[in-house]
C-alpha cells in the first residue's frame, strides 16, 4: 500500500499557480510543491485542511509537498503520481479479472507511451492507461478536471490497439471513497468524452475503483460504476 512519510497538517492559504501552494504550517507561511498540475479549485479552497510530506532534502526549494486536502467529509489524496502505484498494487491482485503474467510500467504503443503493458496467462498482451481523479460534485466524479488533448489522444491510440488484436484498458483511480459513478466531464472536455465512448464502443475496457484515503496513505478500495 502506497504510504507518504513525515506528514503534517496546515491550513491552505493560495496558489498563485499550477506549481506551488502557499500554506500555514505550525503558524508559518511555507511554499508546497503542488502534485497536481489541474485546477483542483474545489479542494484548494481558502483555509482548507492540507496534508504536506516534508521532503528529507534540505536542498530542495519547497520543503514540503501538498499531498491531500480535506473536503467535507472527505479526505481526498490529490498526488497526481500516486494513482499508477495504486493501480499496479490493484491489478496484481486481480483487479481485471485477471492477474497477469507480465506487467510492465511506461511502455509505448504507436505515438503514445502507455502506463502498462501486460499479459495474461494465456499470452494475450494488453495496454492500460491510468487516470486519476479528484473532481468530485455531488457525491459524483468527473474527469478531467480541465481540457486534455492527450487524453483524446490515448484513447484513439487504445482504439487502433484493439484493432490490432491487443486488449485495452481505461483504468479510473478515484482518489476519494463513498462516491457513486464516474463519468467524462463532457462540460470541461467534450472531446476526451466522445472518445471515451468511442474507445468502449471499439473494445476498449473502462474501469473504476475508489480509494481509501488517510492523509499519509491511499489503497485501492472498490470498484465503481463508470458512467459514459
Amino acid at each position: 500500500m502506497p504510504q507518504y512519510e513525515n506528514m503534517v497538517q496546515g491550513r491552505f492559504l493560495r496558489r498563485p499557480n499550477r506549481f506551488i501552494a502557499h500554506v500555514e504550517i505550525d503558524g508559518q507561511e511555507v511554499i508546497c510543491h503542488v502534485k497536481n498540475t489541474g485546477r483542483c479549485k474545489e479542494l484548494l479552497t481558502p483555509n482548507a485542511t492540507v496534508w504536506c510530506e516534508k521532503s528529507q532534502n534540505p536542498a530542495r526549494k519547497t520543503p514540503y509537498s501538498l499531498i491531500a486536502v480535506q473536503k467535507g467529509k472527505r479526505c481526498i489524496n490529490m498526488d497526481s503520481q500516486i494513482p499508477n502505484d495504486v493501480a499496479e498494487e490493484w491489478i496484481l491482485q486481480g483487479g481485471l479479472g485477471f492477474i497477469p503474467k507480465t506487467l510492465k510500467r511506461e511502455q509505448f504503443f504507436g505515438q503514445s507511451r502507455f502506463d502498462f503493458y501486460l499479459e495474461d496467462q494465456k499470452g494475450q498482451k494488453g495496454y492500460l492507461e491510468v487516470k486519476g481523479v479528484t473532481l468530485e460534485e455531488a457525491n459524483a466524479c468527473y474527469f478531467p478536471d480541465a481540457p486534455t488533448q492527450r487524453g483524446a489522444r490515448h484513447l484513439q491510440e487504445l482504439t487502433r490497439a484493439t484493432l490490432e488484436g491487443y486488449r485495452a484498458f481505461v483504468l479510473f483511480v478515484v482518489q476519494m471513497e463513498d462516491v457513486l459513478f464516474v463519468s467524462p466531464n463532457e462540460k470541461t472536455d467534450p472531446a476526451f468524452a466522445q472518445a471515451l465512448r468511442n474507445a468502449h464502443e471499439k473494445g476498449v475496457e473502462i474501469h473504476a475503483v475508489t480509494c481509501a484515503v488517510t492523509p499519509d496513505t491511499i489503497k485501492a478500495a472498490a470498484p465503481l460504476q463508470v458512467r459514459l
